[in-house]
């Protein structure tokens, strides 16, 4: 962690500091677990470990119950979809209301929200009542309070911690969630199997009121709040034209688009490849899962350690990302695919926490709030367009195929959009051979545009 400014590793940004009569201050810190030193992102880190837990397990349990309920791994796809389609609708108004909002007080209403949506598919499933229009409506309004949820939740990160640990904030909100990966689903399976879905609904639902108290109980005096936007007309339109002409932002949320949609369609390569490709059981299929889920987690504890989010490294871990996936969909050997899920966790989990900070850092605060439901709705929504055409295409074509086609647009989209990148920051990408120890090993970096440079030198002596 770089014991400079977090806004420096990227343009564009201004924050204002603290002033110190109204806050306790505190210097930016390196190490892992920097932005834990901070009470209020602390007491929020804490809550997200339960809420994260109980949603994972709600994950895992309504897809279990809509396949008892109806027989069909489609009406599984359908859950998923209905959950994801308001962010793909409506991402962009959340953003709006999250701009126009305190987003303390906004989160404390969409968190209270998500809690009764689970408490009442728990009632549901408990009294023997439920059905799977239930389910599916259950799913739509997740999704709906998702939609003012996650840009509230992504642009308050920067109100708790400042900008100088912003990056390692967002990371470490990444471990956590991945680190609920890794138990909420085995949760699950034991409440299932002992006690039945509805209890599980009623855990995940209960597990709310962590994050809702450690919201109440920070210290307002100790935030960074970033202005809030006046209300008026034209603020979506504002905010999509703010994107339009910051190729620093619109080239990072488009890569971020393209692997999203294409690159991350693991629930379906995954089951695939279990069952149709190396024909293994259930188990095998949990580890597959669960190899993925280390490979986060590992990925987000690194960029933990980051002091700086770079365009190289964004483009970089998303090349190194499509080219795993092509390598892993070829390899006809099970344990070298299973070991290959776990670099492919942490390359696609680095993606997106740099374009993530990236995107933050970048943005004016008055305007974050637009820019990150832009960068959900990218991300996130692009799901209900992308399982499907993947899924045709491993149906079609082969389970092989179809992760190899998600690996090659995702390395097509880092060619592509790191050449448009270079081009509008004024770099190229410069190939050197670096001397070892023993061979000379090449080093891939950006280096700046000699006509920029020379101009930027006459500019300056003029």
């Amino acid at each position: 962690m770089s014991t400079g400014t977090g806004e420096l590793s990227a343009p564009g940004h201004n924050p204002h500091p603290p002033n110190p009569t109204t806050r306790a201050p505190h210097r930016a810190a390196g190490g892992t677990f920097a932005s834990l030193k901070v009470r209020n992102y602390r007491l929020f880190f804490t809550g997200a470990i339960v809420s994260n837990t109980g949603t994972w397990m709600a994950r895992i349990t309504q897809d279990w119950l809509v396949l008892s309920l109806t027989g069909s791994a489609a009406a599984v796809g359908v859950t998923t979809a209905l959950q994801f389609l308001p962010m793909l609708l409506f991402g962009l108004y959340g953003g709006v209301i999250a701009d126009r909002c305190p987003k303390r007080r906004l989160l404390v209403l969409s968190q209270a929200a998500l809690g009764l949506c689970g408490i009442a598919l728990a009632a549901l499933t408990l009294s023997g009542h439920v059905q799977v229009w239930h389910v599916y409506l259950v799913a739509f309004l997740l999704g709906m309070v998702t939609v003012v949820d996650n840009p509230a939740r992504q642009s308050f990160v920067s109100e708790m911690v400042g900008p100088a640990q912003l990056r390692n904030a967002v990371s470490l909100n990444s471990a956590n969630f991945q680190s609920a990966r890794l138990v909420g689903p085995a949760v699950a399976g034991l409440l299932i199997a002992s006690v039945g879905s509805g209890w599980a609904f009623l855990v995940n639902g209960l597990s709310f009121l962590a994050p809702l108290a450690a919201l109440l109980m920070m210290r307002p005096a100790e935030l960074y709040p970033s202005a809030r936007a006046p209300r008026g007309k034209g603020q979506l339109r504002e905010g999509l034209r703010y994107v339009a002409g910051r190729p620093d932002l619109i080239w990072p949320i488009a890569l971020v688009g393209f692997v999203g949609t294409f690159g991350f369609n693991f629930p379906i390569w995954l089951t695939a490849f279990a069952d149709g490709v190396f024909h293994v059981g259930p188990g095998a299929y949990g580890l597959l899962n669960t190899l993925m889920a280390v490979g986060s987690l590992a990925g987000a504890l690194l960029s933990a350690r980051r002091g700086t989010s770079r365009l190289r490294l964004l483009v970089g871990a998303a090349a190194v990302f499509g080219v795993l996936e092509v390598v892993a969909a070829v390899t006809p050997s099970f344990w070298l695919f299973t070991l290959l899920l776990v670099p492919i966790g942490m390359f696609g989990l680095t993606v997106n926490v740099t374009a993530n900070s990236l995107v933050q850092l970048a943005t004016d605060p008055v305007m974050r709030g637009r820019v990150m439901s832009l960068y959900m709705m990218v991300f996130a929504g692009g799901t209900p367009l992308g399982a499907p055409l993947l899924g045709w295409v491993t149906d079609t074509y082969g389970a092989r195929v179809g992760f190899a086609t998600g690996g090659v647009v995702s390395l097509a989209a880092a060619v592509v959009i790191g050449l448009l990148l270079s081009r509008a920051v004024g770099v190229r990408l410069r190939v050197e051979l670096r001397p070892g120890r023993r061979v000379r090993h090449p080093q891939v970096r950006f280096v700046p545009r000699e006509g920029r440079r020379e101009r930027a030198r006459l500019a300056a002596t003029a």
